[in-house]
């Protein structure tokens, strides 16, 4: 890599997120309209949302449906980890990759100074930095091939 990237240059500023008085229903509608597969659960604070975690389709899955319990009771803060993994923006790309591989994770909410939420990077987001970096290494050894043929002739 060029330069070592960080996650926040990574990540998507763009995030959904719910709050941990959030209905299970409400939230799994919010990420159906979304189309997407996890809420960062946060608290706004002082003009900040604080992470306080995340929860994802499969939790709703694992802790609900498939353990038989009435969603329409529950709320985000019944069913969200108590296990919360976060990336500061300056962590670095391999740092990131380290923590998701420890943690078992595929979405990483990445936070700042005050541990404000910032943006999210997921697992395909990491693949996809990871491809063109690939891709340019490549590129730069097929032309230092060719260069290398030229000269020998």
């Amino acid at each position: 890599m060029s330069k070592q990237l960080t996650a926040g240059e990574i990540c998507k500023r763009k995030v959904s997120v719910a709050y941990e008085n959030t209905s299970l229903v409400a939230a799994a509608q919010l990420m159906r309209e979304e189309h997407v597969g996890a809420l960062v659960v946060v608290a706004d604070q002082n003009g900040h949302r604080l992470v306080r975690g995340v929860v994802t389709d499969r939790d709703i899955v694992m802790a609900v449906v498939a353990t038989g319990l009435d969603p329409e009771p529950l709320l985000l803060e019944d069913i969200m980890s108590d296990r919360l993994v976060t990336a500061k923006e300056t962590d670095s790309l391999l740092d990131l990759m380290r923590v998701m591989r420890e943690h078992g994770v595929r979405r990483v909410p990445v936070v700042g100074e005050q541990y404000e939420l910032v943006g999210i990077v997921t697992m395909d987001d990491v693949l996809k930095v990871l491809a063109l970096e690939l891709n340019m290494l490549v590129g730069t050894i097929d032309r230092n091939i060719k260069q290398e043929q030229v000269r020998r002739r």
